[in-house]
């Protein structure tokens, strides 16, 4: 059997798999469509949870990152698993007790506004709609290549998925149905990796096999990496660069973006009690450092990959570049997608891929006659992808890996489409417009403020400002000005009031969008930015991706100052905040 009908396989499979999942677990109430009845099991929840929160960034993009990035991806490995930590520690179990649909509904109870519950809404729409371009772009990576379409074709077969098995189930249809995505997508990182670290290292844990020694040699692994790189220019792969304020934000901004995103904190409203919600957040950090453990070594041994195929031989010597003519087959199927290209500017007809930003490289590239780095495209979300047909692993693995970046890509889509039409439906009509509508009208408000999600992101997922990962950093460093100071605020201060909360809110996701705004344009359109998104012109040499950061501590600041200087919230609201951090009912028994 072909790898591509071993793709179209198993991807039909899963695919009819998630969509017999959706029409057995169809909601038949807004309680089932919100948070899938309140009684998903923690060990289920924490899977589904994972899997929620592995997006197409995780699967695809980061070992992307790493590949290219090397040293310097750190911040994302850190950050992303780190803010986990704190959302299962410090908001989770306090929010699941508090008992309600949605983050909104929360700010608005606990800082007794409906203009912070709407301020919240936009907050959480602007971050959610932000992530979601992120996972339409990895869902055309993956259509594109394994189903031999255009991109934007790509893009649209997901929406239609996605539409199918998150407008029909709601919350009751996704939770089941990213148990089987997490299981496919798990089983589809994890296989490679062992498949390449055994055939490079000999040894078949990826996580050691990082530090071994190359096959039938005396050298590590990473050095001859740091070697290979160097050879051609690029800087070290395991040497830190950049400034360590930059770092250190980005590593920050990461982490309280996880801790504050909407659609995996409303997955802890699924289980029955506060205890329940404890075990189904230690479930899924177990769930989530399965891959997490893996990706430095499967973005490592892609990067010695991708290099050994383009540079096979001795640096400048006649016979050292791949002949374009003799690429492989899993060249010549990426350049189809557009997301890998090739232009020869010397004539030779062979393949020089090298650092030409290097100024110190510079004479030794003109000596050997190369005329500029000829792989003009290079796609870091392709990596992870095309690492199994790089390494020729059999079909199967291939088409596994395909389903896996599917199901990654789609599993967070849904959950982030979820939470806009729940902050839509729920906490715009039901909540604040419209409180008269009935369960069955609110019901189909929200799918059909799903169906118009799904519409928007396609759109945007077409026309993405960056990478994956790099568009999904930037919604997280939107969560973290804007939700996770309100949250945190909320459940540990008693003097925060609701002018503080709405004005901290508004600072926080102004500033950071507004430097965002600066650096990629105007809705991250190419040509309407202010200043130019290089080291020398970021603000104390901060990343657009690393100023959520930056953001939360105005929100804070913000909100204290503006707490301080008018009333203090009433004596209930006070008593509530009381009785959210007490541990008192999180027992089955009560049911809190």
């Amino acid at each position: 059997m072909d790898t591509q009908t071993w793709i179209y396989l198993v991807v039909g499979s899963t695919f009819a798999l998630y969509i017999g999942i959706a029409i057995w677990s169809r909601a038949a109430s807004t309680r089932d469509f919100y948070v899938a009845g309140g009684h998903v099991n923690p060990v289920a929840n924490g899977m589904a949870t994972a899997a929620d929160w592995m997006s197409a960034a995780s699967f695809i993009s980061m070992a992307g990152l790493i590949a290219f990035l090397g040293y310097n991806a750190s911040p994302y490995l850190m950050g992303w698993t780190g803010g986990y930590v704190l959302l299962a520690l410090l908001l989770a179990p306090y929010l699941r007790k508090f008992g309600k649909f949605t983050v909104p509904e929360f700010i608005g109870e606990r800082f007794y506004s409906r203009t912070a519950r709407l301020v919240a809404v936009f907050c959480l729409i602007v971050a959610s709609i932000t992530y979601v371009i992120g996972q339409m772009k990895g869902v055309g990576v993956a259509f594109g290549r394994f189903l031999e379409v255009e991109f934007e074709t790509g893009v649209l077969v997901g929406m239609a998925i996605v539409f199918f098995y998150a407008v029909l189930g709601g919350m009751k249809g996704i939770t089941y149905t990213q148990i089987a995505q997490y299981c496919v997508l798990i089983f589809a990182y994890t296989v490679p990796a062992i498949f390449i670290s055994f055939q490079m290292t000999g040894n078949p844990v990826p996580q050691l096999g990082l530090g071994s020694h190359m096959v039938g040699s005396d050298v590590a692994f990473l050095d001859k990496l740091d070697q290979v790189v160097t050879e051609l220019g690029f800087a070290r792969y395991t040497e830190p660069t950049g400034a360590r304020i930059n770092t250190f934000m980005l590593t920050l901004s990461l982490m309280i973006g996880t801790a504050g995103l909407p659609h995996v904190i409303i997955r802890f409203f699924t289980v029955p009690n506060v205890a329940d919600a404890r075990r189904s957040a230690g479930w899924a950090l177990v769930f989530i450092a399965i891959l997490y453990t893996t990706a430095p070594a499967v973005g490592a041994m892609a990067r010695m990959n991708l290099m050994d195929t383009i540079q096979p031989g001795p640096v400048g010597a006649v016979e050292g570049n791949l002949v374009y003519e003799d690429r492989p087959e899993w060249f010549r199927n990426w350049e189809k997608t557009g997301l890998l290209a090739f232009e020869d500017k010397n004539g030779d007809g062979r393949i020089q891929y090298y650092n030409d930003q290097n100024a110190a490289f510079a004479a030794k590239a003109q000596a050997y006659g190369w005329q500029g780095n000829e792989m003009v495209t290079v796609d870091r979300d392709i990596m992870v992808l095309a690492n199994p047909e790089i390494a020729n692993l059999p079909g199967w693995v291939i088409a596994l890996v395909a389903a896996g970046g599917l199901a990654a890509a789609l599993s967070t889509a849904a959950g982030l489409l979820l939470a806009i039409s729940s902050a839509i439906s729920h906490d715009l009509l039901k909540g604040t417009f419209m409180p008269q509508i009935s369960e069955r009208q609110e019901l189909m408000a929200g799918r059909i403020a799903m169906a118009a999600a799904i519409v928007v992101a396609g759109y945007l997922g077409m026309n993405p400002p960056g990478f994956a990962a790099q568009v999904v950093a930037l919604a997280f460093g939107l969560a973290a000005s804007s939700i996770f100071p309100a949250l945190m605020m909320g459940i540990f201060s008693l003097r925060v009031n609701r002018a503080g909360a709405v004005c901290g809110m508004l600072a926080g996701l102004t500033s950071t969008l507004l430097y965002i705004v600066a650096y990629k344009g105007w809705f991250f359109i190419p040509g309407t930015e202010w200043f130019p998104n290089t080291a020398e012109y970021w603000l104390l040499g901060i990343q657009p991706e690393a100023f959520g950061a930056v953001g939360a501590g105005i929100n804070f600041a913000v909100a204290m100052v503006v707490s301080r200087l008018t009333a203090a919230p009433p004596a209930h609201i006070q008593a509530l905040v009381e009785d959210i951090r007490v541990p008192r009912g999180a027992g089955a028994a009560t049911g809190h």
